[in-house]
């Protein structure tokens, strides 16, 4: 029989490429984004941030992410902006090829290969159970590279290794690249590719149990063996509701359960058309989740003395699995809707069964990410940044064109969080160093346990800035250096403000 010609799937991904940044939007400076921008900036240029350093350049030692970004912008003399967007567009190809290269091991059907893939697109940013984490970021980072390399690695884990087999060294070498970048999130899907690889096996349910075993009994040692946290270590801990079963929403414990249903319903691959590859990868996601969702309920809980195992977030396994099961569902549902069709009249119609379902998943998904991000441009262009509507971004953007580098900022401690705000990050807009926030710092607190004190201290100072006086605020704040503070344009406090948008002064504290 012969086969179908595969040239229209490079015009398929560029087209899904572009949709991608289209329906979700593009963010470069929010979120992780800006704290990864920083460190990157941070690399480039180490005279920045002075002040604080810490919380920039702590967690770049675990990753060559900003290493490798910085090297790119140097080598090509390109703004850092556009190298970031370029990235972007970049790992979105390579996340949507290496679905691909999943669902080629499934099914030999190229529609529904294309159904798989355009299903991720559609749903690319969604939440991951109650874990924090998007499917892909709106923005780059260290995920960028590490999710499209781990899934290469579970396409390779799907092939028949033999000896020397080129899929065997394959899968290796991607997920060590991928370990480069994020080692957690890498760890996660080498956790999934150690129970694929298992099932393999003659004697897995024995492998299986011993696998179980040793990991929860590391886990214990680690639980046992954590000596008690200070104050400040367990309130950033605790700041992180998400690593805590017992602190999620019902909705978000069926984020949980959702996956491991549909996964279950799936593995009837005789009335899907799919492979055999599908019930070993749809058994290994359940199983997975399943143990994942076990160690979390055993050891993270917040009144533990020590929260070592919560701050591996085992969770974040979801990450994998949730792509695994867009792929099948979109797969699966394309393969049904053909055979259940199969009368020529109508067999035509079948190859776009699901336009539908995917044009409304990535309207509703477009809403979504505008509501999130709705003071700002939904696809932030590098070279349109000086014209954002934003007025916090243009408050930020004002402090980098017009205040010392040396200088030591103070914002609310919950700015990232005020509505309208978008989680613009201000020391990747500003350059500038700033007090830790609550929340985003607090995460690297959280992670950090040796910045958790001077993140509790500087957030705590930045409480309420907006109704204090001047004199109120240079005393909260003198023990810090805090030289220039950003407030609400209706603050009392009567400082010199050379900025003002009517919504956002940036104000000397001293004269």
């Amino acid at each position: 029989m012969r086969r179908r010609p595969t040239a229209w799937w490079g015009g398929a991904l560029i087209a899904l490429t572009f949709a991608v940044l289209l329906i979700h939007g593009y963010h470069p400076l929010a979120e992780d984004g800006g704290l990864y921008v920083a460190g990157v900036e941070w690399r480039l240029n180490p005279s920045l941030f002075p002040r604080l350093t810490e919380f920039v350049s702590e967690h770049l030692g675990f990753s060559i992410f900003a290493p490798t970004i910085a090297a790119i912008t140097r080598t090509t003399h390109l703004p850092l902006l556009l190298v970031l967007f370029i990235i972007n567009l970049a790992s979105i190809a390579l996340t949507l090829t290496a679905a691909r290269a999943i669902l080629q091991r499934v099914t030999p059907n190229q529609r529904a290969q294309l159904a798989g893939i355009a299903t991720l697109a559609a749903v690319w940013t969604v939440p991951v159970a109650g874990t924090s984490l998007m499917l892909m970021d709106p923005y780059v980072t260290a995920r960028s590279f590490s999710t499209p390399l781990s899934l290469w690695a579970i396409a390779f884990a799907l092939d028949d290794w033999r000896d020397n087999s080129p899929s065997r060294a394959g899968c290796i070498f991607a997920i060590a690249l991928a370990a480069a970048f994020h080692p957690l999130m890498a760890g996660y899907a080498l956790g999934l590719i150690l129970v694929l690889r298992t099932l393999r096996s003659r004697r897995r349910t024995l492998l299986l149990s011993i696998l179980a075993a040793l990991t929860f009994a590391a886990a214990a040692i680690l639980q046992a063996r954590a000596p008690t946290e200070s104050a400040a270590i367990a309130l950033a801990a605790k700041s992180r509701y998400y690593w805590f079963l017992s602190q999620w929403h019902w909705y978000e414990l069926f984020g949980l359960i959702g996956p491991i249903l549909v996964l279950l319903a799936l593995r009837r691959r005789k009335q899907l058309g799919l492979g055999s590859c599908s019930t070993m990868l749809c058994d290994a996601s359940i199983l997975y989740g399943c143990f994942a969702t076990a160690l979390t309920l055993v050891f993270a809980h917040e009144h533990f003395q020590a929260h070592i195992v919560a701050r591996l977030q085992p969770l974040r396994a979801f990450l994998p699995i949730y792509i695994v099961m867009f792929l099948m569902l979109g797969t699966s549902l394309q393969q049904l809707c053909e055979r259940a069709f199969s009368l020529s009249s109508v067999r035509f119609y079948t190859r776009f069964a699901m336009i539908p379902i995917l044009l409304s998943t990535a309207l509703g998904m477009f809403i979504a990410q505008r509501n999130e991000f709705p003071a700002s441009a939904h696809v932030e262009l590098p070279w349109r940044l000086q014209n954002s509507p934003n007025p916090w971004v243009r408050a930020f953007l004002w402090c980098y064109d017009n205040t010392p580098q040396d200088a030591l900022f103070a914002v609310d401690a919950n700015y990232i969080t005020t509505p309208g705000e978008d989680a613009q990050t201000f020391r990747a807009i500003a350059h500038r160093s700033v007090l830790p926030d609550f929340s985003k710092d607090g995460g690297e607190a959280a992670i950090t346990p040796r910045l958790a004190d001077e993140w509790l201290s500087g957030s705590t100072a930045q409480l309420n800035l907006d109704q204090q006086t001047a004199s109120q605020l240079r005393e909260h704040l003198a023990l810090y250096g805090v030289n220039w503070v950003i407030l609400r344009s209706d603050a009392p406090a009567a400082l010199t403000c050379p900025y003002d948008n009517n919504l956002l002064k940036a104000c000397k504290l001293y004269p």
